[in-house]
């Protein structure tokens, strides 16, 4: 794996091109003062929408704010994530959030305004002005939310207090990332140096059992002194969560969390109990696990060890890595194989890991530009499965916003994870029946189980604690540390089996995820991901049709509610048929690692 220690060291050809979006910084600041202009213009028609003609300019022109805002807000985003360093990307960002938050404030007065009109009043606007078709279906959903929205005056005063609001999740991402000081692991040469993230992600899948343990404990160190302000920053956000969804006269936060993308609370309540009902699938595979491993007591730092050792050691250049995924996903068809081999040629990716670029990987598609994929590269495996994931977000958002007008570009977040890990499952089938090696397949097999684990049992465990603290915090129960310690560590035992060794660092788990700030998000990892099983195993079928319905499905945006872009795959999540499917794989092959 090459070590870069700065991004002037990395090819060109593995790097972004943001002149894509903006030649220079002066472009930038030049659409900056464009976007002041055109907020401070949309703030004009605040009392001043009377008639079919004025709510066309009053949309068009927040359209356009949206398309420009976008690219700012790109451009910055990625600036920094290259060097979260570099000070004049840190500015950027910062205006750029001032920005929105100009805008929300000037655009506050809309959604009472609209709601204040009788439907039949809005339906002749629509009739008396053809343009205003283009926004017929966002409009008249939009009717949808009536009871839901306040009044001018008061939504102008939550716009003001929205950066109050999210105060818990700045407060919670600054302790995260840049406060947080891991305790001290002992390197090769015997010297103690401070852990950090890229270590622990190594050294808890080390054999040494006791660099394991001792990264484990020096990882959860800080967290676990830190355990009352983590705590009473969750609290806050918990609370402020509940209060939002009463003002806004939400029966419960749950269902806010998932009014917009019309998802019945059933979906997430069936989720959890058809999860519930398969955990004794995951008990047996860390039976397996512990025997495996030939251990006396299995704990929590050894669930990330590589069961089979040489067989995942095998490295895998980003070339290589990039050419295996286009021979796995050629089930797709050569249209979706000639898209994704242009993303490579046209420097859509960031690949390698450099001093002060951001960790992990995303994809963030832009209207009217194009995806970029931020990697962090390391020859591996994983980095061939992230390379795949990273790469199905993008062509979702290359589809999408190739083939569907601004308004129903974006894809809804319930839907994201579908493209990405349908491309999982088809580069795991691939390699599977293409492995010979008796160990190798072996790795692959647990890879896959444990694929499974942390997408999907994980997921559902965060899902349930996230909703039974919500519950108790509307029941006005007082919102402890304690009280979240309890949760948690009931659920990682139910989720991972009663063999599995407690330690003390378990129960505060929770006080980790950053996702727990964006309320009822992470259930769409599990749904997703059992979304994805189905359509994969439809598509390797062969079945000319499913490859069609499943790029149109890729095609279509947000224009319609993604169960229902969902249906045309095959998928049908108001049932339990999808959550089952997965279950049945997942026990398929529990049963080939154990050889039953």
């Amino acid at each position: 794996m090459n070590t870069y220690k700065s991004r002037k060291e990395v090819p060109e050809q593995e790097q972004w091109n943001l002149q894509d979006i903006y030649p220079n910084k002066t472009a930038w600041q030049k659409d900056y003062k464009k976007a002041e202009e055109l907020i401070k213009k949309i703030g004009e028609y605040n009392d001043q929408i009377t008639n079919a003609k004025s709510l066309l300019g009053y949309l068009t022109l927040s359209e356009e704010i949206e398309r420009v805002y976008t690219k700012l807000s790109g451009y910055s985003m990625l600036s920094l994530d290259m060097d979260t360093r570099e000070g004049d990307s840190q500015k950027l960002v910062d205006k750029t959030r001032q920005l929105g938050q100009k805008w929300s404030s000037s655009t506050s007065f809309f959604m009472p305004y609209l709601l204040s009109l009788e439907n039949e009043a809005l339906k002749q606007y629509i009739a008396a002005e053809e343009g205003l078709k283009y926004f017929e279906k966002d409009l008249l959903e939009s009717f949808s939310y009536k009871k839901h929205v306040l009044s001018k005056e008061q939504e102008e005063i939550m716009a003001q207090m929205g950066e109050a609001i999210s105060a818990p999740s700045r407060i919670f991402g600054m302790i995260n990332n840049a406060d947080i000081k891991f305790g001290t692991v002992t390197n090769d040469d015997g010297e103690k140096i401070e852990l950090t993230r890229g270590m622990y992600a190594k050294l808890i899948e080390d054999e040494d059992r006791e660099k394991r343990k001792e990264a484990y404990k020096a990882y959860y160190e800080p967290y676990v002194t830190l355990k009352n302000t983590i705590a009473a920053t969750f609290a806050s956000a918990v609370k402020n969560n509940v209060k939002l969804s009463k003002i806004r006269h939400y029966p419960s936060a749950l269902e806010k969390s998932l009014f917009s993308d019309r998802i019945p609370k059933e979906v997430y309540e069936n989720l959890i109990e058809a999860t519930r009902k398969n955990l004794t699938y995951m008990s047996d595979y860390m039976e397996y696990r512990k025997n495996k491993l030939g251990l006396e007591n299995l704990h929590a730092y050894d669930l990330s060890v590589p069961l089979v050792g040489e067989a995942s050691k095998e490295k895998i250049s980003f070339e290589q890595a990039y050419e295996t995924m286009l021979k796995a996903l050629k089930p797709l068809g050569e249209e979706y194989i000639d898209i994704l081999k242009t993303f490579k040629e046209k420097r859509y990716l960031d690949v390698r890991e450099t001093p002060g670029k951001r960790s992990g990987a995303y994809n963030l598609g832009l209207y009217g530009v194009h995806p970029f994929i931020l990697l962090n590269h390391r020859d591996d495996l994983d980095s061939l499965f992230t390379l795949a994931h990273e790469c199905g977000h993008g062509m979702h958002s290359y589809y999408s916003s190739t083939y569907q007008p601004q308004i129903t570009a974006g894809y809804s977040i319930f839907v994201a994870e579908v493209a990405s890990t349908v491309n999982e499952v088809l580069l795991i089938r691939y390699l599977l029946s293409t492995e010979t090696d008796s160990a190798k397949k072996e790795h692959l097999v647990n890879h896959f189980i444990d694929s499974f684990k942390g997408t999907f049992f994980t997921q559902v465990m965060f899902s349930e604690f996230e909703k039974t603290v919500h519950e108790k915090a509307e029941a006005g129960e007082p919102l402890t540390l304690d009280l979240f310690n309890e949760i948690y560590e009931e659920l990682f035992i139910a989720y991972n089996g009663k063999q599995l060794v407690v330690d003390e660092e378990v129960k505060y788990g929770w006080s980790r995820i950053p996702h727990f700030y964006r309320p009822f998000y992470v259930y769409k990892y599990a749904t997703g991901f059992a979304s994805a099983i189905m359509i994969a195993d439809k598509l390797l079928s062969g079945d000319p049709s499913v490859k069609e319905n499943y790029l149109q499905f890729l095609k279509s945006g947000s224009s319609d509610f993604p169960l229902e872009l969902l249906k045309k795959t095959g998928v049908d999540l108001t049932t339990p048929e999808p959550i089952n499917h997965a279950m049945s794989i997942f026990y398929g092959l529990i049963k080939e690692v154990m050889g039953d």
